[in-house]
C-alpha cells in the first residue's frame, strides 16, 4: 500500500472499554461516517490527511491504526512468513528504526512477548532481502515508525500504528500522583457529562489534576496532540516526499508544485493552534484536601498550556467553591475493595451526597466510582449510570440533576439498562471484524 497516496483505506481507531460511545461520537461530530463499532475500536474510512487529523484531534481514542494484513495464523512459524509477506522496504527506509506492539490471545503463545520479536524479525529480514543487507534498527524506543500485531485466537491482523505512542499520553502530565486518571477517560467522563464548556467545571478531589486540565482543553479548544512531539507516521516512507496531488496554504498563496505530508502535518498544526478560543473561558476550580497533590496538578496545568484557566486550592471537598449554576461537579472518590472494609469511605460518600444537597443546586454532579455499594450511600437517585473502565475496574459515572433539596428521578437510557445485565448477555464483540477492509500489500 501507500499509505500518502491511497485515498480511501480504512482507519480503526481504538480506545479502552467503556470509550467507543464518546469515540464514535467525536468522530461523526467531525463528519466522519461509521463503518464498524465494537467495544474498543471504532472504523471509520478515509486518507492521509484524515489519519494525521484523528491523530491531532481525538480526545477519547488511543491509537489510530491502519491495516496491512488480516489473515488466518496457526502458531509463530505461520507469523513470520506472514509479516514476511508483506512489502515493509515500501514502508520503511533501511536506515529507520521501528517498534512492535501486540495483543495476543492464542493458545500456542506461552510468552507473549514472542509474536512482536517473531514480527520484528520478519521485518529485519524482509529488509536485509530486498535492501542490499540493510535493516532497520527496532526496539522499545517510541521516537520511530510503529507497527501493532492484533492475535486472537487464528485471527491474525498486521497494523500501522500512525500514533505510536498511545494518544491517552498526551505528554503535559509530568508528575503523575498517586493513582492517576488516565486523559482519554477524563475526556470521556466529561464527553458523557454533556458539560456545556461555557459554565464552570469543578473538581474536588482533584488528584493530579486530569479531569480539570481535560475540561481546560475541551473549553479552549486545544488539540489533544498538539501535546506529542512525534508519531508513528512521520516515520513512514515517503514523509517528505511532495505529492503532485496535495496541496498547502503558504502565507495565504496556493502553491501548485505539491505538497509532501510533513508540510501538510505542520500547517495542519498551525490551523488547530490558530482554532483555539481562549476568549470567554469558564470558570474551572480544582481542589484536594492533599497540598502536594494540589501543588501536582499545578505543575501538570503548567505543562499543558492552561494554569491560568485554572483555579487551583488545597482543603476538604465540602469546603469547595461553587460558582452560580448552572455547572458541572465531577469527583472521583476512592472506591475502596469491600463496602465493610473502611468504614470512612462509607462516611465520605454519605458527605458527597450532603454536598451536593446542600451546596450544589442547579449544577449536574457527576460521580466515577467502582464500588456500586458506596455509590448508594450518596443517598441521590441518579440521572444515568455510565459505564466506563478505569484501567481494570468496571465502573459508573453516576450523574445527577442537582435541585434544591434533593433530585428528580428519571427513567435510564437503554443503553444503561444493557451495561447492567450480566455479561453473557451484552452484545459485545471481542476482536475486530474488518471483514474487507483490509488494504493490500
Amino acid at each position: 500500500m501507500n499509505l500518502w497516496r491511497d485515498r480511501n483505506y480504512p482507519i480503526i481507531v481504538s480506545c479502552a472499554k467503556g470509550l467507543a460511545p464518546y469515540t464514535e461520537q467525536e468522530l461523526l461530530k467531525m463528519g466522519y461516517k461509521i463503518v464498524e463499532v465494537t467495544e474498543n475500536t471504532v472504523v471509520v474510512r478515509g486518507a492521509m490527511r484524515d489519519m494525521m487529523r484523528l491523530n491531532l484531534q481525538l480526545r477519547t481514542a488511543h491509537r489510530v491504526l491502519v491495516p496491512l494484513l488480516r489473515t488466518e495464523c496457526y502458531n509463530l512459524d505461520q507469523l513470520y512468513q506472514d509479516v514476511f509477506s508483506i512489502d515493509w522496504e515500501n514502508l520503511l527506509e533501511p536506515d529507520s528504526y521501528f517498534t512492535v506492539n501486540n495483543v495476543v490471545h492464542n493458545s500456542t503463545i506461552r510468552d507473549t512477548r514472542m509474536p512482536s520479536l517473531v514480527t520484528k524479525d520478519a521485518i529485519a529480514d524482509r529488509m536485509r532481502k530486498h535492501c542490499g543487507g540493510a535493516r532497520p534498527d527496532s526496539g522499545p524506543e517510541t521516537f520511530g515508525a510503529a507497527f501493532f500485531v492484533y492475535w486472537q485466537d487464528n485471527e491474525m491482523i498486521v497494523y500501522i500504528d500512525t500514533a505510536n505512542e498511545p494518544l491517552s499520553k498526551r505528554g503535559y502530565r509530568r508528575i503523575p500522583g498517586d493513582a492517576p486518571m488516565q486523559e482519554t477517560l477524563a475526556a470521556g467522563c466529561i464527553l458523557a457529562s454533556e458539560w456545556d464548556p461555557t459554565t464552570p467545571f469543578v473538581a474536588p478531589m482533584c488528584g493530579s489534576g486530569t479531569p480539570a486540565i481535560e475540561a481546560a482543553l475541551i473549553a479552549l479548544n486545544r488539540a489533544p496532540g498538539s501535546f506529542k512531539t512525534h508519531f508513528g507516521f512521520e516515520s513512514i516512507k515517503g514523509y517528505q516526499l511532495r505529492i503532485p496531488t496535495e496541496r498547502v496554504n503558504n502565507v495565504g498563496r496556493r502553491r501548485f508544485g505539491g505538497a509532501s505530508p510533513e508540510e501538510i502535518w505542520r500547517e495542519m498544526r498551525r490551523d488547530a493552534e490558530a482554532a483555539e478560543t481562549p476568549q470567554n473561558m469558564p470558570r474551572i476550580l480544582a481542589s484536594d484536601i492533599n497540598p502536594a497533590l494540589t501543588e501536582v496538578a499545578s505543575h501538570n496545568a503548567i505543562a499543558a498550556g492552561v494554569a491560568k484557566y485554572i483555579t487551583f486550592s488545597s482543603h476538604d471537598f465540602a469546603d469547595t467553591e461553587i460558582p452560580p449554576a448552572p455547572g458541572t461537579i465531577f469527583m472521583n472518590p476512592a472506591y475502596g475493595e469491600r463496602l465493610g472494609a473502611n468504614d470512612d469511605l462509607v462516611a465520605l460518600y454519605g458527605r458527597i451526597g450532603d454536598f451536593f444537597k446542600q451546596r450544589c443546586a442547579g449544577y449536574t454532579g457527576c460521580v466515577l466510582t467502582g464500588n456500586m455499594a458506596l455509590s448508594r450511600k450518596i443517598g441521590l437517585r441518579s440521572k444515568h449510570r455510565i459505564p466506563f473502565f478505569n484501567g481494570p475496574i468496571e465502573c459508573r459515572m453516576m450523574v445527577y440533576d442537582l435541585y434544591q433539596g434533593g433530585e428528580r428521578e428519571a427513567i435510564p437510557s437503554n443503553a444503561e439498562i444493557i451495561a447492567e445485565l450480566p455479561p453473557e448477555q451484552r452484545r459485545q464483540r471481542k476482536s475486530p471484524n474488518h471483514d474487507d477492509l483490509i488494504i493490500g500489500v
